[in-house]
Formats: C-alpha cells, structure tokens, sequence
C-alpha cells in the first residue's frame, strides 16, 4: 500500500505519520465494534453469526497489530491503537443499544400498588408478577416482568409517568422456558442490518 501512495505523489512522512495512524485507528474501532456485537449475539444464543463476528474479528486485529509492528518506532501508531480501541468500544455501545435484541428482566418496587402501571402491562399482554414484600421503611410492592429490550424505553417512561421515584432494577435474559417467550426466536430489531437481518432468520 505504501508503494501506491508514494505512486500518488505522498511522501513517506506522510503515510508513515498520518495515513498509516488512521488505517490503524479505522480497524481498531472496527475489530472492537465487531467483539461488542459477537458477546451480544453469544449471549443470545446466536450460533449462526457468531463464529462469523469472531473470524472478522481476528482478522481485522491481525492486520492492525501487523501494521503496529511494521512502524514501530511511530509513536502515532500506538496512540491510534488505543484511540481505536476507546472509539470502537462506543460504537460497539451504539450498535447493541440500536439493535435492542433479546429480552430484560424488569424488577420495579414501589411503596404502594400501581394499579395504572398493571394495567398498561395487561393491555401490552406483557407477564408479570406483583408479590407484596417488606422494604426497609415498611410495605412495599415488587413487580416482575420479562419484556423485549425495544419495549423498554416506553415501559421506563410509563413508570416514571406514575412514579418518578420508583425504584427498578434491568437484567438481561437469555432464554426463558416458555416456547413464545424463547429468546432465540425474537423478531428484528429496530435497527436494520442486512448482514444481521439474515443472520437472524
């Protein structure tokens, strides 16, 4: 590559100071954005994608650490490493956020029944569990309920509508025992991928 460039009328300093850093900085964000989705889809029980994340994941690390070792003395080069690294890492974020696959396990607890907040789980045909429980200032109620991680948002903003000081706690599920319910078979997410799109199918 660096024969082309000089091709190009760019000078070594120039593709050994800027272009190169770059290059390594561009497959850093892409090699870490790739591992952030294949834990996410690992964790999902997606065994079709996986394996494929996995090899472009090596591959693109592999040619960022070879072009690493082939400059060296560059301190860019590593800086562009490590910044690749931090960027890749919120990509990554940003990627798993939009894709909202899988489901969630929502534990709310408040002081006294939210008739309002079961009744809107009803109308969704969400399941739950409401159990009476003892907190540390007395009587409380503790509802359970699995939900898809794209239906959150609008659930969160239900309670906080009823509630604002309600405390809930979010836990990822990775499969749960009823056949409709199973995670393995979610529909698509919000956020559209082709590559993704048929890997889910």
């Amino acid at each position: 590559m660096s024969d082309f460039l000089l091709s190009l009328g760019l000078s070594e300093d120039w593709f050994t100071y800027f272009i190169m850093p770059v290059l390594i900085f561009l497959a850093r964000v892409g090699d870490v954005s790739i591992n952030t989705l294949r834990i996410m889809f690992m964790m999902n029980g997606k065994k079709t994608i996986v394996p494929i994340l996995g090899f472009l994941e090596s591959m693109i690390w592999l040619l960022a650490i070879g072009q690493i070792f082939q400059n060296i003395d560059n301190p860019l080069s590593y800086i562009a490493y490590a910044s690749g690294f931090g960027a890749g890492t919120y990509v990554g974020m940003y990627f798993e956020e939009r894709l909202a696959l899988g489901r969630v396990l929502v534990r709310v607890i408040t002081p006294k029944p939210l008739t309002e907040l079961l009744d809107y789980m009803r109308e969704k045909d969400y399941r739950f569990t409401n159990v009476g429980a003892e907190g540390r200032y007395g009587k409380v109620q503790l509802t359970f309920t699995v939900m898809k991680r794209d239906a959150l948002p609008e659930f969160i903003a239900k309670l906080k509508s009823l509630d604002d000081k309600a405390f809930y706690t979010i836990e990822s599920v990775k499969r749960v025992s009823d056949d409709d319910l199973n995670v393995m078979e979610d529909q698509r997410p919000r956020f559209h991928m082709n590559f993704l799109s048929r890997a889910r199918n």
